[in-house]
């Protein structure tokens, strides 16, 4: 008996090990296809495109078979892990039926949800509820061609009671007795074509009864069949609410109006004009996965480059990227370490890290969080998934950059008070000695004030000549002041016009003449050259004034968390 229980074990480990390294090469099948369908589809004929789609479906019926047979393995070695808590069910229930709505096979069948909009929390483990609708409704999708697929909640007995029922092929009576078995199949009646191993409804019976709730089935033959599982409400909210006062189904129009808002592009932003392309620096021991992910990210949206070790990427750093896609398990450097070496120079903001991991569990997602990984994404990937959360990292890091760009220009167009003052006094001074020069100064003057709260300073770009403008109206204003204390010399020697992010030049020029120059009691000299070397432009701003200490030169680029400082 005892070798008996073992070789059983043997099985079922076999088969989750034998699930977890199909699921890799599966995915980057599915997502291979899908960046064909995406960016050939102008080249690829009908009957090509159908193909195409149809590989992704079988596709993903085998991943569903697979996820099932892992899971299958945990629940009977009791290595799911519980994380009970309170949520609401409307929510977690609407966002399993939109997933579904894109990933239906062009069935002519709609969802309709009958749920209140103030029904009361449960008490469960929320990543359970979502793969038991998940299940559920991918088996009424699979055996139903038309029809509606109604998903109903009320409150019974203290519980919350959910229904799905659809409308398909049902099961006969002897097949819904062993409905809930490891292994059976569904209805063999008809569409024999998409029968499984049946795994979806024992897992879903498992989980079910491991969040202290109830599964049963009603089915008839060619009349459908009716899922009905139970959760426990919270305590406060016990008896609270009674059967009646169900709120009305969510509108047809509603939904069709849901259903366009998902399945948009969520990457819309490739459109608008002038966008530049994020560059992104994609690192993996694994050349299979690195080529699967160039060709989901590949075409409109991204610029994106590949290396194998993460020794690579910290040589490429200051390579102006928008997104470092890193592989947690690498030989020589982990992922997690890499991510430890880049935060040691740029924010999570100035450069965001995405980790990908076969490992779905608490602790490794913890782990990169914790050394600064901006979001985590489990391995296999799905292509839909990862250009989402690509865009809503990338965007927000562009958003924080805006902002922090729109507050410093603000800030560097602010006049200090002193030399607001003491230019003034210069001109009522020049009033009584010598109004000519009186006149020059207050025309730079008012070219200054002009163009330090010029409103094109919000824009990323302005045309140099505006930047070189407002500089020489400063030292011009300078130059009144100090006299021979502040000697200026200009070495212009480029052509064109050339485009830089306002308020660049200008600050550095103030600070070199007041801390450099005037720091000194003989003051000094200035020179702004500017040159043009192959495709860019350089700028340099150079003077004789007391110059910088060595210790503050060595940090004064570098970028160091406040927590981190005691280290």
């Amino acid at each position: 008996m005892d070798k008996l229980q073992k070789e059983y074990t043997t099985k079922d480990q076999f088969l989750a090990n034998t699930s977890q390294e199909l699921r890799n090469p599966l995915h980057g099948m599915i997502n291979m296809a899908q960046s064909i369908i995406e960016q050939d589809r102008s080249r690829l004929t009908p009957q090509s495109k159908q193909k195409l789609e149809l590989l992704m479906v079988i596709g993903r019926r085998m991943s569903y078979l697979l996820n099932d047979l892992i899971n299958v393995t945990k629940i009977q070695q009791n290595k799911i892990n519980l994380n009970k808590q309170t949520f609401a069910l409307l929510p977690a229930i609407r966002t399993v039926v939109n997933v579904q709505r894109i990933m239906m096979d062009s069935k002519n069948l709609h969802f309709q949800l009958v749920i209140p909009k103030d029904f009361p929390p449960v008490y469960a483990d929320e990543t359970h509820l979502r793969q038991i609708i998940f299940n559920l409704l991918n088996i009424s999708v699979k055996y139903s061609e038309n029809g509606v697929i109604i998903i109903k909640a009320e409150v019974k007995n203290k519980e919350a009671v959910i229904h799905i029922k659809d409308s398909g092929i049902g099961m006969a009576d002897e097949k819904l007795k062993r409905a809930f078995l490891s292994y059976e199949l569904g209805s063999k009646e008809r569409y024999d074509d998409l029968n499984g191993l049946g795994l979806g409804l024992s897992v879903c019976h498992k989980l079910v009864r491991m969040n202290n709730g109830t599964l049963t089935v009603e089915s008839n033959l060619s009349k459908g069949s009716i899922f009905t599982f139970t959760l426990p409400l919270t305590q406060d909210d016990e008896g609270k609410q009674e059967e009646n006062g169900l709120a009305p189904p969510t509108s047809q129009e509603d939904m069709v109006h849901q259903e366009l808002a998902i399945s948009g592009d969520p990457l819309s932003t490739r459109d608008r004009q002038g966008y530049i392309k994020p560059k992104i620096l994609a690192v993996d021991d694994d050349p299979m996965n690195l080529h699967v992910l160039k060709n989901i990210l590949s075409g409109e949206e991204y610029s994106i480059e590949i290396v194998t070790s993460g020794e690579e990427v910290l040589k490429r750093l200051d390579e102006g990227w928008d997104l470092i896609i890193a592989d947690v398990m690498m030989p020589t450097m982990s992922g997690y370490e890499l991510t430890r070496k880049i935060r040691k120079h740029f924010s999570i903001s100035e450069l965001p890290v995405l980790l990908l991991t076969t490992q779905n569990n608490p602790e490794e997602v913890y782990t990169g969080f914790l050394v600064g990984a901006n979001d985590y994404l489990v391995k296999p990937i799905d292509s839909l998934e990862l250009r989402v959360r690509i865009g809503v990292v990338i965007d927000l890091k562009h958003s924080i950059q805006e902002r922090l760009r729109m507050e410093g220009a603000w800030l560097q167009s602010q006049i200090q008070p002193h030399f607001l003052f003491n230019t003034l006094n210069s001109i009522a001074a020049l009033g009584v000695t010598d109004s000519s020069r009186m006149l020059t100064l207050l025309d730079e003057f008012s070219n200054y004030l002009r163009l330090s709260f010029d409103f094109n300073n919000a824009e990323p770009l302005v045309p140099l000549s505006n930047e070189l403008s407002l500089v020489q109206s400063y030292l011009y204003i300078e130059k009144v002041r100090f006299n021979e204390r502040l000697t200026i010399n200009w070495e212009l020697n480029y052509s064109g016009e050339w485009m830089i992010p306002p308020l660049t030049i200008q600050p550095l020029v103030e600070n070199a003449v007041n801390h450099g120059i005037l720091s000194k009691p003989e003051g000094g000299t200035i020179s702004i050259k500017l040159s043009k070397e192959a495709h860019d432009l350089k700028v340099e701003i150079c003077d004789d004034g007391k110059g910088i200490s060595p210790d503050i030169q060595q940090n004064l680029f570098t970028y160091v968390k406040s927590e981190h400082k005691k280290e």
